[in-house]
């Protein structure tokens, strides 16, 4: 898709794009603008409500600026930002407006049928351009598997390469990897076929209700704070009375896997049909409850074990620090060299 925008871009003459996208957006598109020598421009989102400011938005874009970026929703909070506003600056400013739905892309089409309805997030929007959508999550497939959507065939188009004169014959592809797994493909329809679209309407109206008694329930706890406003399946909360990491640690030693988040520190969990089983919300309510009367109890306790490993990592003030020991963990995983003293 951002190949695809960057080509787009070009025939309107620029040399030097870049993408204006929230804080929040996934690092799939800084990844991409690493790979494709795309500037980001990073907008802040607000403190509270934890959605871009779309008038922030507006004053990032300039004459160089491919595409705008707007998430449905964003991983971090499970928060919508606000597609129509900002379909109305991708439209005024005559820039590409990309969907991020790969999290809410199995979800968010079903939730006014569900009994949930948003506001509009797709191509009825005149201004959005591609959206993207995983199919290996609440299209409940396997890993591997992702869909990305274009307004026109002319933006599918600047997707594909082709190269005419090899000596093995003309080899043109649609997509980076050049072979495919087909198993994959295939087990995504069956997948998708056994659902069918009211097996999705099913599972949407049981998560987005999960989710919503899972707000309830945090909202009624001392000294816990929901972060925004969740309004699909993911949901984040945090604390400004003590160590949200410590919050963590008890969570884990009791037998949750939930994230963490930093700037600003909170946990988060991404609700699916397995969490929707009888008592399983209810039990995590407990235990949430049990660690902040805990924590409450000692509100200065110093963090320990992975606790203060995120708190140490998330004030480190140079963040290229964070990166290179993040890339050298990659080098030293995929090194095929025993000897530990050759960096090489």
């Amino acid at each position: 898709a951002v190949v695809s925008t960057q080509s787009t871009g070009e025939t309107k003459g620029i040399e030097n794009p870049n993408i204006v996208a929230p804080i929040t957006a996934h690092p799939a598109f800084d990844k991409a603008a690493a790979y494709f020598k795309i500037h980001i421009i990073h907008v802040p989102v607000d403190p509270v409500t934890y959605a871009v400011n779309p008038a922030d938005v507006a004053r990032a874009v300039n004459s160089n600026t491919i595409c705008i970026v707007g998430s449905a929703p964003q991983y971090p909070h499970g928060v919508m930002d606000d597609m129509v506003a900002l379909n109305d600056i991708a439209v005024r400013k005559g820039v590409g407006f990309h969907v991020d739905a790969c999290l809410g892309g199995f979800l968010i089409p079903f939730m006014e049928e569900a009994g949930y309805p948003l506001p509009l997030f797709d191509f009825r929007l005149s201004g959005v351009t591609a959206i993207s959508v995983d199919t290996h999550k609440y299209g409940y497939t396997y890993k591997g598997s992702s869909v990305v959507l274009y307004r026109t065939v002319e933006m599918f188009f600047y997707q594909i390469t082709s190269t005419s004169e090899w000596a093995g014959g003309i080899y043109a592809s649609p997509t980076m990897a050049g072979s495919r797994p087909g198993g994959n493909i295939a087990v995504t329809w069956a997948a998708m076929m056994s659902f069918g679209r009211n097996g999705y309407v099913s599972a949407t109206k049981e998560v987005i209700a999960g989710a919503r008694y899972l707000i309830a329930g945090l909202e009624k706890i001392p000294g816990v704070e929901v972060m925004g406003n969740p309004q699909v399946s993911c949901v984040a909360w945090t604390s400004n009375t003590f160590n949200i990491y410590n919050m963590s640690s008890d969570l884990t030693a009791k037998g949750w896997n939930l994230a963490v988040l930093q700037f600003p520190a909170g946990i988060h969990i991404a609700l699916t049909q397995r969490h929707m089983a009888p008592g399983v919300i209810d039990e995590l309510l407990s235990d949430i409850r049990d660690s902040a009367a805990l924590q409450m109890s000692r509100p200065h306790e110093k963090a320990t074990g992975a606790a203060a490993m995120y708190g140490m990592a998330a004030q480190i003030p140079d963040r290229s620090i964070v990166d290179d020991i993040a890339k050298e963990f990659w080098k030293l995983y995929y090194s095929t060299n025993n000897n530990s003293n050759n960096s090489s």
